[in-house]
């Protein structure tokens, strides 16, 4: 593990030895107890397949061994550390690969002059198309927000932080099979949300500061992009729910959503649920291969 500075916050990462044509940057989910340690079974699975590339493992701020100060995070905010990462730390060509929802900070990345050495995204388990359309009322946002930076919100994070509830939670919300939700899982949840600054990450996220329109900005993306969708993926928010999951749509439709607004990309539906790089590490591996091959070849 390493760090950096960006602005005056000491920031993790850890590197993944390689070569650089060009490496990956991972981009991990927020939740409780979630930070790089998510990417672990992935990045075991990428070094025994003798892929190649580098991999840069970044913490966001608020998250696994970043600083984590007491403050609203927006996508902008994590977005701007990264592009810091890639122009100060890795000072290369990457190919980002961002897991579900945390979408709206590669978006935002791409608006930064840093955009010019992304090379390629990879997009695991993106959220239903309505949630990138669109955005919830500003007053709600910090609604929420006040209620979570309250005592109240020490409460409810001390609570979501119990096994029984995050077991729980990880079976109904993010894995398809129960079986899946291993003690290793649930371990890294445990290690990762000990320190109860943690909670604002989470806080931010639950609060919707990433619920924006983001139709136009992703229309404008050029590099190659690859969306992987599990067959069994599924909506938290209920009335997204209702208009995505309960109408029958599956993995493809969802896929389709994205291809038809990014104009430069490729779709893959694998099994797995919500987060495939944990649940279907070797389907997924793959297919990030075959697209990296791809493009590799499509830039000689």
């Amino acid at each position: 593990m390493k760090f950096y500075t960006w602005q005056e916050y000491r920031c993790a990462y850890e590197t993944i030895p390689g070569d650089d044509s060009p490496a990956l940057l991972l981009i991990h989910p927020i939740g409780v107890g979630l930070s790089r340690h998510f990417w672990q079974p992935f990045i075991r699975q990428w070094t025994a397949s003798n892929a190649g590339q580098k991999i840069y493992n970044l913490d966001l701020l608020g998250c696994g061994d970043s600083a984590m100060p007491r403050r609203a995070y927006y996508p902008r905010d994590w977005a701007e550390q990264i592009a810091h990462f890639i122009t100060a730390v890795a000072q290369a060509p990457v190919i980002i690969v961002v897991q579900g929802a945390l979408l709206p900070v590669a978006i935002e990345l791409m608006s930064l002059s840093a955009a010019e050495k992304v090379a390629g995204l990879i997009l695991s388990g993106p959220p239903a198309w309505p949630l990138m359309t669109t955005p919830t009322d500003k007053w709600k946002v910090n609604l929420a927000w006040s209620l979570f930076d309250s005592p109240l919100g020490n409460v409810f994070y001390r609570y979501a932080r119990r096994e029984q509830f995050l077991k729980s939670f990880s079976e109904r919300q993010l894995f398809a099979s129960a079986d899946d939700v291993t003690d290793e899982w649930l371990a890294m949840l445990h290690q990762g949300s000990r320190d109860m600054n943690s909670r604002y990450a989470v806080f931010s996220f639950l609060a919707g500061f990433w619920r924006q329109d983001y139709e136009s900005a992703i229309c404008a993306i050029q590099q190659p992009t690859l969306v992987v969708m599990g067959k069994n993926a599924s909506t938290i928010d209920r009335n997204v729910a209702k208009q995505v999951d309960g109408d029958g749509t599956n993995a493809n439709k969802r896929v389709q959503d994205y291809l038809t607004h990014f104009s430069n990309a490729k779709g893959a539906s694998i099994t797995g649920r919500n987060v495939m790089p944990y649940e279907s590490v070797e389907e997924f591996t793959k297919a990030v291969q075959l697209f990296i091959d791809q493009i590799t070849v499509t830039s000689r």
